[in-house]
């Protein structure tokens, strides 16, 4: 008899083995998915499914992809392969490190695919992933089987029996599932799709340099560190019109890009299809570059160095950037201006979006290289403003007072009737000057990395909020996409919609 840990296989030497016994005349069976709380119906899941064959092999998704909203797995994927490979009816087990399942079906290629009754109505799949599935174990020669018995939800399970989040934060939840719907908050995110949305602001490669830490050098007081690899990512207004690229049909980006060092190709490739391209050359200037040297074990940031001119643009390049700006604003309906505060928007650019957009919504972000001098008040009027609580504070030149306080304090600095200011580990504080305030908790569990987080807020509430949506839907959804950034590095996820409903069903089941 084969033990629990014989059972449990790494993916690609599985793929040998399952092609041994397959030319032997053995009928493979495959069962696909996270497992994170196995339950009854998982076991007569599994018992349907070895009844197709001879042997049933269960591929999990590994820890990193799993997409069932915060903190989830509650169990790793070793503990996941190790409760599977205790099942009787379970011949083999391995990790899918893949966001798919179409990988281990490639590799396995099993006669026959099994999935759950909940996956028989292909078009009820936010994510679309079962026709992939399907492709893949048809085009091997297989057949898909969906299993008929009763079914139950893990996350509903999860949410009654696990505490994922402190007690406050569990409380809001509990509350604002008395007062909304699944279908409600869909909704909310399915009105903003025929939104046409342009982003304005600085493109920037994020570079990550990962290094091991070697000491201290021998002969100069500097810490020494070896180079193991590096990643660039799309970063400022590109993650940004990503992420509205995955709620919205049609999107476009207005930047600048740098004479020199310019990485065009890099950038295009970076950014989703179908976003329309809009940039203007940048005289004497780079592409904006963020490089941050990154400890391999850790993911702690020692050292990040500009690569980036912030000087006022020359005035042929802004000219030229105004009558981009003047020929196109008026075909979108909402414009995201990502003010990083490296030199693009100047008051002309300032002046010509405050009178052409249709609704406006800004972030004005305070970093190193800006040293607090860009800030929201230059921007007379937007409909939308979404801030960082230390932006806030900079704005308001008062550090230790209520962000009550300071908000409305903005709020009479310019034009502006709604706002966002997003508070970290506290979660996030809305105001509209017609329904007051709302509050909303973080639902991060996992902070890898906090880059990228604000982007995606602002992102998908200037859409909610363009569309006239409740507050607590619009904090609940940008916490949500909040939650999903700070979970992996830098600009690595990008948010979109079957992720997001994934997340949404997940705490509210």
């Amino acid at each position: 008899m084969t033990t629990q840990s014989e059972k449990i296989i790494n993916l690609n030497q599985l793929a040998e083995i399952i092609k041994t016994l397959k030319v032997r005349g053995n009928k493979v069976v495959q069962c696909h998915g996270v497992f994170d709380l196995v339950h009854p119906g998982h076991i007569r899941h599994l018992a349907a499914a070895k009844k197709e064959g001879d042997l049933l092999v269960v591929t999990i998704t590994s820890d990193r992809f799993v997409n069932k909203g915060p903190g989830r797995p509650i169990f790793n994927q070793s503990l996941r392969a190790e409760f599977l490979a205790s099942i009787q009816t379970v011949d083999f087990v391995a990790v899918n490190d893949s966001p798919t399942a179409v990988e281990a079906i490639r590799l396995i290629k099993p006669n026959v695919y099994v999935k759950g009754s909940d996956y028989s109505d292909k078009d009820k799949d936010i994510t679309g992933k079962i026709y992939d599935e399907e492709e893949a174990v048809k085009a091997n020669g297989g057949e898909i089987v969906f299993t008929n018995d009763v079914t139950f939800s893990s996350s509903n399970l999860i949410n009654s029996h696990f505490s994922l989040f402190p007690a406050e934060v569990e409380s809001w939840i509990k509350e604002f599932r008395s007062k909304r719907s699944i279908e409600q908050v869909v909704s909310a995110i399915d009105s903003v799709r025929p939104l046409r949305a342009l982003v304005v602001g600085e493109a920037i490669i994020d570079e990550y340099v990962f290094c091991d830490g070697l000491g201290k050098s021998s002969k100069d007081p500097i810490l020494a560190f070896k180079y193991r690899s590096i990643e660039r990512q799309g970063g400022g207004s590109l993650a940004v019109a990503n992420h509205l690229a995955g709620f919205c049909q049609q999107v476009g980006i207005v930047s600048y890009l740098g004479e020199s060092e310019r990485h065009e190709e890099f950038i295009s490739s970076a950014l989703l299809p179908g976003i329309k391209k809009h940039f203007v050359t940048r005289s004497n200037a780079p592409t904006i570059h963020k490089r941050r040297f990154v400890d391999t074990h850790t993911l702690a940031k020692m050292l990040e160095l500009y690569v980036m001119e912030d000087n006022p643009p020359d005035e042929a390049d802004e000219n030229n950037l105004l009558q981009l700006l003047d020929d196109i604003v008026a075909d979108y309906d909402v414009v995201v201006v990502t003010d990083y505060g490296h030199g693009m928007m100047t008051t002309k650019v300032i002046s010509l979006l405050n009178k052409k957009a249709k609704f406006l919504a800004v972030n004005t972000q305070a970093n190193a290289g800006n040293r607090g001098f860009n800030t929201v008040s230059k921007y007379p009027r937007a409909d939308y403003v979404c801030l960082a609580g230390h932006e806030v504070a900079l704005e308001a030149r008062m550090r230790h007072a209520p962000f009550k306080e300071l908000t409305q304090e903005i709020s009479r600095r310019i034009k502006c009737d709604n706002f966002t200011v997003t508070l970290g580990r506290t979660g996030s504080l809305h105001y509209s000057t017609e329904s007051g305030f709302v509050e909303v908790p973080a639902f991060a569990t996992q902070i890898a990395d906090r880059v990228g987080a604000g982007d995606a807020v602002l992102a998908i509430t200037s859409l909610l909020v363009a569309k006239g949506v409740n507050w607590d839907i619009v904090g609940f959804s940008g916490n949500i996409a909040g939650a999903m950034m700070v979970a992996d590095l830098g600009n690595r996820v990008t948010i979109n919609r079957p992720a997001m409903i994934k997340h949404i069903t997940a705490l509210m089941k």
